[in-house]
C-alpha cells in the first residue's frame, strides 16, 4: 500500500474505450497455486500454473496501468483498510464461512472464526482470498482448505461490473466464485459508497458476469449469453433500463456452452475503438460451433421492449449508426491459427483509451493483424521501463507477455475492473 489511507474516486463508465482513469486490480496471490491437476477444473482453470512466471507477466501487465490511468485500486489494499471497522469485518468473516459451510472446531480447540478475528486486518485480507488450511491433512482428501481459496480473484472484471454511475454486483454461475461477490460488495458500497445492482436479487436463477457486460455507450450494452450470464440476467437488465431510460439498447449474442474458451462474450469479441472491434471470425459468420448462435438486438423505447433478429453483433452496431470498419480478427485469416490463438485470448483485448488496447503478445497472428490496421506495436518492457510512452501514439497495443496467465483462462479485459473513463 503506498499510503495509510487509500481515498475512492468516483465512479462512472459509459463506455468501453473512453480514456481509462481509474481500475481495480488483484495482483495474484498464492491462491492461484493452491490446486492440483486433480481440482483445477473445479477452479475453473485449464491448466495449474508457476506462480514465478504469473508475477512477471502480472507484474508487466499493471505496470501498463500504472503509467497510463490516475488511479489503479487493488482489492487487498482496499480489503485491508475496510477490515478496520468491525461491522465489515463481522459481516465478512461470517458470511464467508457460513458460504463455504464451515462449522467444526480447529484441533486446539478454537473455531475457525475466533481464529480469522484475531487477525490483523491486512493478514485476515489475505485469507479471505488466498483460504485457509487445516493443521493436519492426509493428503487425499479434497478438504484441505477450512476456508476455501478464491482462485479467480485476478479476473476483477466478472464478480462486479461498473455499468454507468454504478456497479452490478454479479451472480455468478459457479460456486467456487460465488464468495468473491461479498468481497466486491463490501469494497462498492463501504468504499466507493455507489448504487450496487444485482439481477439474483431481482430473480434467484437470472445470471449475469463481467466478461459479458460491454458497456458500449451511454444507451448501449453489448451482453453475452451462454454458460456464465443466461436469459433472466439479460431480462434483468432490460427491465432495469426500461424503467430508467425512454430510449435504450442491448445488443445480446448467443456463445456456445462449450469449449471453456467461450465462457464470456469479451472471450470472441473487443471493442477497440469507437470504430474498431476485435472479433473471431466465426462469431460473424455464423459458423462451427457459432452456427445457429443468435444475435438479438433489445430496443427499449418509453417503457416497451421489442427483440428482433440482426446478422450478426458488427451488423448489429452498423443498425443502431455506429460506424464500424472492417473487423480485425482474432488469429488473422487462418482459420486454424484463429482457434488457436482465441483459446489463449486473442480476442480478450482491454481498451485503455479509443484504438488505444492491449493485450497478450504470445497471439502473434492476431497482434500481426492490429499492426496491419495501424496499431503501433509497444513491448511492455518498453513501457514499464519508461524507454516508451504511450502517450505519443494515437493507436496502439501494448503487447504483454503471457505463457502461464492465459493458463487461468482469460486475458487484459477480464483482469481489469474499470471504475472510471472519460
Amino acid at each position: 500500500m503506498e499510503s495509510d489511507i487509500i481515498r475512492p474516486c468516483k465512479v462512472n463508465v459509459a463506455s468501453e474505450t473512453g480514456r481509462l482513469r481509474a481500475v481495480l486490480l488483484r495482483r495474484p496471490g498464492i491462491e492461484v497455486e493452491r490446486m492440483t491437476p486433480l481440482n483445477a477444473a473445479q477452479a475453473l482453470y485449464s491448466d495449474i500454473l508457476d506462480k514465478a512466471t504469473v508475477d512477471k507477466e502480472y507484474g508487466l501487465f499493471c505496470g501498463i496501468l500504472e503509467r497510463w490511468t490516475d488511479h489503479v485500486y487493488y482489492v487487498r489494499d482496499i480489503l485491508a483498510q475496510l477490515l478496520t471497522n468491525d461491522n465489515i469485518r463481522d459481516h465478512l468473516v461470517d458470511a464467508s464461512l457460513h458460504h463455504d459451510r464451515h462449522t467444526s472446531q480447529l484441533t486446539n480447540g478454537e473455531s475457525l472464526r475466533q481464529l480469522l478475528m484475531s487477525l490483523d486486518s491486512r493478514e485476515l485480507a489475505r485469507v479471505l482470498i488466498e483460504g485457509y488450511e487445516q493443521d493436519h491433512w492426509d493428503g487425499f482428501t479434497d478438504d484441505r482448505f477450512l476456508l476455501k481459496p478464491l482462485y479467480n480473484m485476478l479476473f476483477t472484471r466478472d464478480a462486479s461490473s461498473t455499468i454507468y454511475n454504478r456497479v452490478l454486483i454479479n451472480s455468478m454461475s459457479f460456486e467456487v466464485r460465488e464468495r468473491e461477490t461479498l468481497i466486491y460488495e463490501a469494497i462498492f458500497r463501504n468504499f466507493f459508497g455507489v448504487e450496487l445492482l444485482n439481477a439474483a436479487a431481482w430473480n434467484p436463477l437470472a445470471r449475469t458476469e463481467g466478461g459479458d457486460v460491454h458497456i458500449a455507450s451511454p444507451d448501449l450494452l453489448c451482453i453475452g449469453e451462454g454458460i456464465r450470464t443466461n436469459a433472466k440476467g439479460v431480462d434483468f437488465l432490460a427491465r432495469t433500463f426500461a424503467r430508467e431510460r425512454d430510449h435504450f439498447d442491448i445488443l445480446v449474442q448467443e456463445l456456445p456452452t462449450e469449449p471453456d474458451s467461450f465462457i464470456h462474450l469479451d472471450m470472441v469479441f473487443t471493442l477497440l475503438g469507437q470504430h474498431h472491434c476485435m472479433v473471431f471470425e466465426p462469431v460473424l459468420r455464423k459458423q462451427g460451433l457459432f452456427a445457429n448462435k443468435a444475435t438479438t438486438l433489445v430496443s427499449i423505447h418509453h417503457g416497451r421492449i421489442t427483440y428482433r433478429e440482426v446478422p450478426n453483433i458488427v451488423e448489429g452496431l452498423r443498425t443502431l449508426g455506429w460506424q464500424m470498419e472492417e473487423p480485425i480478427l482474432c488469429g488473422g485469416t487462418d482459420s486454424w491459427v484463429q482457434l488457436r490463438e482465441q483459446w489463449h485470448s486473442g480476442a480478450n483485448f482491454f481498451a485503455l483509451g479509443d484504438d488505444q488496447v492491449m493485450g497478450y503478445r504470445r497471439n502473434t497472428h492476431t497482434i500481426d493483424a492490429l499492426d496491419r490496421a495501424g496499431f503501433a506495436v509497444l513491448n511492455a518492457e518498453d513501457i514499464v521501463e519508461g524507454r516508451v510512452d504511450m502517450n505519443g501514439y494515437d493507436r496502439f497495443v501494448a503487447a504483454f507477455p503471457g505463457s502461464e496467465l492465459p493458463r487461468a483462462g482469460g486475458g487484459a479485459r477480464c483482469m481489469t475492473m474499470p471504475i472510471l473513463r472519460d
